[in-house]
């Protein structure tokens, strides 16, 4: 299920959203939904896509895909405005667009492989929003 704004004008129209509000439900709705591995990357000032990438693994298919429906709701819900959501049906790597926070959240073995974390790197100090066991392969 993909969930689109209502209307074309509506994205624009839009009221701003408080960022780090925004940014702390993502966090506490992975954490309420026992995601793991949870990293936030802060991308404020040196992209243009949002100023947060959350990353987060789930243990199966349908939990990844239960913690992506249920922060969209949450999102709608607090903020009043949907999300865009790509990868439902398969659920292995689910990216969950909030305009100003990036969302993706995979399977372990899909996250291993894409290695998100790596890529979006910036600096080594990149801070986490829980420990990264595990992921960079040390």
């Amino acid at each position: 299920m993909t969930l689109a704004p209502s209307s074309p004008a509506s994205a624009t129209d839009r009221k701003p959203v408080d960022v780090e509000a925004l940014h702390d439900l993502v966090l506490k709705s992975l954490d309420d939904d026992k995601a793991v591995e949870m990293v936030t990357i802060p991308l404020a000032g040196k992209s243009s896509i949002a100023d947060h990438m959350v990353i987060a693994s789930g243990t199966s298919t349908r939990q990844v895909a239960s913690m992506a429906t249920k922060l969209a709701e949450k999102i709608k819900a607090e903020f009043g405005r949907p999300v865009r959501i790509e990868g439902l049906p398969t659920a292995d790597w689910v990216l969950i667009d909030a305009d100003d926070v990036i969302v993706h959240l995979f399977r372990p073995e899909v996250r291993t492989f894409y290695n998100l974390e790596r890529m979006w790197a910036f600096d080594s100090d990149t801070p986490a929003a829980a420990p990264k066991a595990g992921i960079d392969g040390a």
